[in-house]
């Protein structure tokens, strides 16, 4: 007889901190030392445009670093309709999340569902529920829209994780959450802001993508659009911090004298063949008055790139 997924995934009774409630591609959980070493000493509001796991939101949080708010967004629906039920709706996710189980007929009954025709606390549920039990914890969509990420044959995939989503929830409350572009900021950052962006990552070669986790990608152009972006919010006085890949694509974009650009080295785990993940160099972007924080005499000696 198969037990519910509230007997199979609760979580622990502990009281716990706020931390990411997804898994994403590209999640900044164990660069979080390095992006707050690299964060300005004070600033007012806080914008993340590519939210993913809020993996930086969620620290920032923890640490009581909020004090003017923030806002959150992303251009996939479904991630944003999850962060909007977390932190609107989240006894009635714990509750539709605790009857699931971790099955395999009924992970790809759930798949197949179509995410239009459920109310948002079902589709939130929907999402956590594939993004802990699918193979790899990727999230990826075919060109109709359609999750088609295959079964991950989990024996424990925990998707219910009650005191985390509480936890997020909590930290979540007061804070705007919203669908949109990256290019939508512009009317929202104001001088003295934070901005961080973490979009899709620049290919390091042509089969390295791993753009489409939503419809549509993140091209060339887009991460052009981006760079332009970053430099005119920097002009005007928005402390902006950007994380890319090493791709030659990315040195081009954000060389000069007006940005701080630096490498580190950083773990990936996503990739189907467990040869081709460990550590890949990375970058950090600064722009804005960030810059000169980063290149004051007293600050934190980093190894620059050229």
């Amino acid at each position: 007889m198969l037990k519910s997924g509230r007997q199979l995934a609760r979580g622990s009774s502990r009281d716990i901190g706020p931390r990411p409630f997804v898994k994403w591609a590209g999640g900044k959980r164990q660069l979080l030392p390095a992006l707050l070493r690299r964060l300005p000493q004070s600033f007012r509001r806080y914008h993340e445009p590519f939210v993913g796991g809020g993996a930086l939101f969620f620290a920032l949080r923890g640490q009581n670093r909020l004090p003017h708010g923030a806002r959150l967004a992303d251009i996939n629906p479904e991630l944003v309709n999850a962060y909007q039920v977390v932190r609107d709706r989240v006894e009635t996710l714990i509750v539709v999340l605790g009857t699931f189980r971790n099955d395999e007929d009924f992970y790809y009954e759930i798949r197949a569902q179509q995410p239009d025709a459920l109310d948002p606390v079902q589709r939130a549920a929907r999402l956590l529920y594939l993004n802990r039990t699918c193979f790899n914890g990727l999230f990826r969509e075919n060109r109709a829209g359609h999750f088609n990420v295959p079964y991950g044959r989990y024996r424990n995939p925990q998707f219910l994780r009650e005191n985390d989503l509480r936890a997020a929830s909590r930290a979540l409350c007061g804070i705007t959450i919203e669908q949109g572009s990256f290019a939508e900021l512009e009317q929202h950052a104001q001088p003295d802001d934070l901005v961080y962006f973490d979009p899709p990552y620049a290919p390091l070669s042509r089969t390295a993508s791993f753009t489409s986790y939503s419809r549509g990608g993140f091209d060339e152009a887009a991460q052009r659009q981006l760079g332009d972006l970053v430099r005119r919010l920097g002009a005007r006085g928005v402390h902006v911090l950007v994380s890319n890949s090493s791709a030659h694509l990315i040195y081009d974009i954000y060389s000069g004298d007006d940005l701080h650009i630096e490498q580190i080295m950083a773990s990936r785990a996503i990739n189907s063949r467990a040869d081709r993940r460990g550590k890949v160099p990375e970058l950090l972007i600064a722009a804005g008055p960030l810059v000169d924080e980063l290149r004051a005499p007293n600050a934190t000696p980093f190894t620059l790139v050229a």
